[in-house]
């Protein structure tokens, strides 16, 4: 069996680093690894319209800025096909497929589903395809036979559910569709970045995030007014490193050379913690030192950003044959769907004769 990849973000935005550590720089590593056969990553503008469909605009202009970040971190449309959701059909009718394998109750009980209709105040009014966008996920994982699906914690009831609906068509219509695994980051800082507020996800719609395109002024002003202990109101306070996004944010930027560099009297990130905790360590330097890391890992990808942006249409030539390659792919995986379904009239070993 081939070893395929596939994953993706909605367009709502530029990226940021909570997506950096949570996933494409998972993507990079997966990538250059060799270990694969096939890698297609994802913008999920169908995804992206079901929380905004009387706004196109504003998700069209998005794809633009999805697409310069993932380049800008390191895909490779040589080693990875970038692709467009809208773009690829066979999605939408293998999501059709899949509704009548889940229930709306399976669908409300879903984690993801819940947070994200509380955080955007749906309630009673919920959009149907937003209801069912851990279906549609189901369908973009299955169409490439998807062996491996990195993303971030968040996601991991999505990825559940979608192996249930492989195993439900596989029981019903014979064995078919590829069984995803996922895959999240080693590093368990890197799960889920909090905001710069402190608050428990970094989100675009609460403000709080550190972009990846954002210029190195703008990052420095983000990162000096991070939340921290708000025990720790004098220098010769002992800190608390746990919960503390300073340090979260260390120990998933960090490495140990940056403290040669950077800060010369610790020889590591145990050290500068150690030094917080007893006390006689301000927020503030602690902080110069995270700037100094966040620039040193940003700023790389802030100049091949810049590069690409002088290089728009090789972008949407890179996105228009990289779906072309996904649709072709996803035809595939239709027509062996149609043809366990019974539902292929008009070819193949159950046509009507």
């Amino acid at each position: 069996m081939k070893k395929v990849i596939l994953t993706g973000d909605r367009p709502t935005g530029r990226l940021h680093v909570g997506h950096y550590v949570g996933s494409l720089s998972e993507r990079v590593r997966l990538q250059n690894s060799g270990d694969y056969d096939e890698i297609y990553i994802m913008i999920a503008d169908a995804q992206a319209l079901t929380d905004n469909a009387e706004h196109p605009e504003k998700v069209r202009q998005n794809i633009i800025q999805v697409a310069l970040d993932y380049l800008a971190c390191g895909i490779d449309p040589e080693k990875s096909t970038i692709f467009i959701q809208s773009m690829v059909p066979e999605l939408t009718e293998l999501t059709f497929y899949y509704m009548n394998l889940v229930t709306v109750a399976r669908v409300q009980r879903n984690p993801t589903v819940k947070s994200e209709i509380k955080m955007r105040n749906f309630e009673a009014s919920i959009p149907v395809g937003f209801f069912c966008y851990p279906i549609s996920q189901a369908a973009d994982i299955t169409a490439f036979r998807a062996t491996t699906v990195p993303v971030g914690e968040d996601q991991m009831p999505m990825i559940e559910q979608c192996k249930e609906i492989v195993h439900k068509f596989n029981s019903v219509y014979g064995e078919t569709l590829t069984d995803p695994q996922i895959v999240l980051p080693s590093n368990k800082a890197c799960l889920r970045l909090p905001g710069i507020d402190g608050k428990a996800k970094m989100s675009k719609s609460l403000g709080n995030c550190i972009y990846l395109s954002d210029e190195a002024d703008v990052v420095k002003k983000k990162v000096m007014s991070m939340f921290t202990d708000p025990n720790h109101l004098r220098v010769e306070d002992p800190g608390q490193v746990e919960g503390n996004p300073v340090f979260i944010y260390l120990d998933a930027f960090c490495k140990d050379e940056y403290f040669a560099e950077f800060l010369p009297g610790y020889q590591n990130l145990d050290e500068l913690k150690e030094h917080y905790q007893r006390g006689g360590l301000g927020d503030v330097k602690v902080k110069k030192f995270l700037n100094k890391v966040l620039e040193a890992e940003l700023g790389p990808i802030r100049e091949r950003r810049k590069m690409w942006e002088q290089r728009i249409p090789d972008v949407y030539d890179i996105l228009h044959e990289g779906s072309k390659v996904a649709e072709k792919k996803a035809a595939e995986t239709l027509n062996d769907v149609r043809e366990a379904m019974k539902i292929n009239y008009f070819d193949g070993d159950f046509a009507l004769n």
